[in-house]
């Protein structure tokens, strides 16, 4: 299968999560980075093309949506799928109202989620 390339960038502190997101990511022939740190990701932001940003809400540092909203700034082509661990009604509709093109709640279907990728990558192509 041909790699997919663009910068799929996936922030989330649990390495599991970034794990096993980026083996399902890569077993549909795409490429992604990890960061388990949002300064990491939004210095890497900065510097090179993000076409998706698979953000998890709830982090140490920070929040998804407040790294949506730097992100935003920086890169407002770049697609944003958020995924969190628990569901609340008023984060999800900030991160829709923000421009996020869904908010999942894990654990949520690969099928699914392949699904959002490919629609992301293609809409910021």
């Amino acid at each position: 299968m041909p790699r997919i390339t663009g910068s799929i960038c996936i922030v989330d502190d649990d390495v599991s999560v970034l794990s096993s997101l980026q083996e399902l990511l890569d077993s549909d022939g795409f490429e992604a980075w990890t960061f388990d740190s949002p300064d990491q990701f939004l210095a890497y932001a900065k510097e090179h093309a993000v076409k998706l940003a698979i953000l998890d809400v709830w982090m140490p540092e920070t929040n998804g949506i407040e790294v949506q909203e730097r992100l935003s700034e920086l890169s407002p082509a770049t697609q944003v799928i958020m995924i969190t661990g628990r569901e609340e009604s008023p984060i999800r509709a900030a991160a829709l109202k923000g421009g996020a093109l869904a908010f999942l709640v894990k654990p949520f279907d690969d099928e699914a989620f392949l699904t959002l990728v490919r629609s992301a990558v293609r809409e910021a192509a």
